[in-house]
């Protein structure tokens, strides 16, 4: 699946790098700088700085699932032709790559694993591990929001400079968009201060390692972040199961575009709530045409965190 995956992306490089196309820029009559994110948190975080002082891209489509993106010649092109290309780097991301070593134009990116202290994706106890899968570092840096604030002061800099006649606006609206962001961690510390209990239970793939590193909780989940497997096995759905009878837990947790079965099935057995804690990946269509933010989300989870551990 990857390989072909990497061949696509690879062949999709070679066509794009042609002179005809690499050496102009697409027809667009809009003089801001081009700025491609490959995902929501990106986008929100550039959104909530820059405005409509860029014009702001987000490659994968809301209600979309983000593991198994692979883009379109379009959207190559729009990166290829972008004044600034963030996306977050890692196994998920290895078309970024094929794209970047392919092509002969010279794009500036920015990977948020680069921005951050990263954690190495872990097995824990009674989790379906992945097959012939090596160690690699956690994906989803921005679920803790001491991260969130790290990534979004070197987006800042980023877009000072693609737009240094702007850069006491950007400089506001960033400080403004951080004190948010503290207020948000602090929210959090707050909720683990007052906690009862510091083991959480997950039915599906678990991208809270940031976040629960952070908090000092202990975790037991179905699947790793980026798992590719859709079904979980009886064998993990007993363990989980047996986890929340043993520390008399009141819920598990499913993520977002879940089809919530394996939570249904803990739900079922043990009689807990199922609460829902937002990865922030991605959004739906209506959430994102209704103007959904990462604190929005983040904030939800904070609540339903303070629910689970009390």
């Amino acid at each position: 699946m990857r390989f072909w995956k990497r061949f696509t992306v690879c062949l999709l490089c070679l066509l794009l790098c042609g002179a005809a196309l690499a050496c102009s820029a697409p027809n667009d009559a809009d003089a801001r700088p081009s700025v491609v994110v490959t995902i929501f948190p990106q986008y929100d975080f550039i959104r909530a700085i820059a405005g409509d002082l860029v014009k702001l891209t987000m490659l994968v489509k809301p209600g979309s699932e983000v593991h198994g993106f692979d883009p379109t010649f379009s959207e190559v092109s729009q990166i290829l032709h972008a004044d600034l290309f963030v996306y977050v780097g890692g196994e998920s991301d290895r078309w970024v790559e094929d794209v970047m070593q392919k092509s002969d134009v010279a794009v500036h990116a920015v990977s948020l694993l680069e921005l951050v202290e990263t954690l190495d994706e872990e097995t824990v106890e009674g989790m379906q591990a992945e097959q012939e899968e090596e160690s690699a570092a956690d994906e989803h840096v921005w679920t803790s929001p001491k991260n969130a604030i790290r990534i979004v002061e070197a987006l800042r800099d980023e877009l000072i400079r693609l737009l240094p006649e702007a850069e006491a606006t950007l400089r506001e609206n960033a400080e403004q968009y951080l004190a948010k962001l503290r207020a948000l961690d602090e929210r959090f510390l707050d909720v683990m201060q007052n906690a009862k209990r510091h083991t959480v239970v997950f039915a599906e793939r678990f991208p809270f390692r940031y976040l629960c590193d952070e908090l000092g909780l202990t975790y037991y989940a179905a699947l790793p972040g980026c798992s590719s497997n859709e079904e979980v096995s009886l064998s993990t759905i007993a363990f989980l199961i047996e986890r929340v009878r043993e520390e008399a837990l009141p819920s598990v947790f499913y993520i977002e575009f879940s089809d919530e079965k394996t939570a249904d099935a803990i739900a079922e057995a043990t009689g807990v709530k199922k609460l829902l804690l937002h990865s922030c990946h991605n959004v739906s269509k209506a959430d994102f045409e209704s103007g959904v933010t990462y604190l929005d989300l983040m904030q939800r989870n904070a609540e339903s965190l303070r629910e689970a551990v009390n």
